[in-house]
């Protein structure tokens, strides 16, 4: 219990981290998998709601749009991990990822691209994707709620420190 409490943030921060970072090869280097998420399956569901271009190369959640925001929550996250006086760094990457993260499993859930994608070969990922984007999701929100003080201080709000 005592490893938990002391290093449980370092551990919540490096599953964050691991999946944005393993994710940012496919992202930046437009991988077919990529391609088919974000501009087979998003795109073709936006512009039905007409909002054609959102999720292709230059849109507005492209695919380097995430990853980019991605590794920058995974920066911030790993450096509040381990370096103490930056505490804050990790409430903030946390927050970062769990709005990005939460976008992912909104489109997972309520567009054709579905919790179990389809890859380019026409297998299915088995719902690896969700599954991941839910663990980040929960680890995120852990970690805000760890540093829930630091946040709220930033908004000059005072919440007593748990011991």
């Amino acid at each position: 219990m005592d490893f938990i409490k002391r290093h449980g943030h370092i551990v919540l921060g490096l599953f964050i981290a691991f999946v944005f970072v393993q994710s940012l090869f496919f992202k930046f280097t437009d991988s077919p998998e990529t391609i088919y998420i974000f501009e087979g399956k998003l795109d073709p569901w936006a512009a039905s709601l007409g909002f054609k271009g959102l999720f292709a190369r230059g849109g507005l959640f492209s695919a380097y749009v995430i990853g980019s925001f991605e590794l920058i929550a995974s920066i911030a996250v790993l450096v509040g991990s381990f370096v103490p006086r930056l505490r804050i760094v990790q409430g903030l990457g946390a927050l970062l990822g769990l709005g990005v993260i939460s976008g992912a499993i909104f489109f997972h859930l309520f567009t054709p691209l579905g919790v179990s994608v389809q890859n380019t070969d026409g297998t299915s990922d088995g719902g690896v994707l969700f599954t991941m984007a839910c663990g980040v999701w929960v680890c995120s929100l852990i970690l805000i709620i760890l540093r829930r003080h630091l946040l709220l201080g930033l908004l000059g709000k005072k919440q007593p420190m748990m011991a």
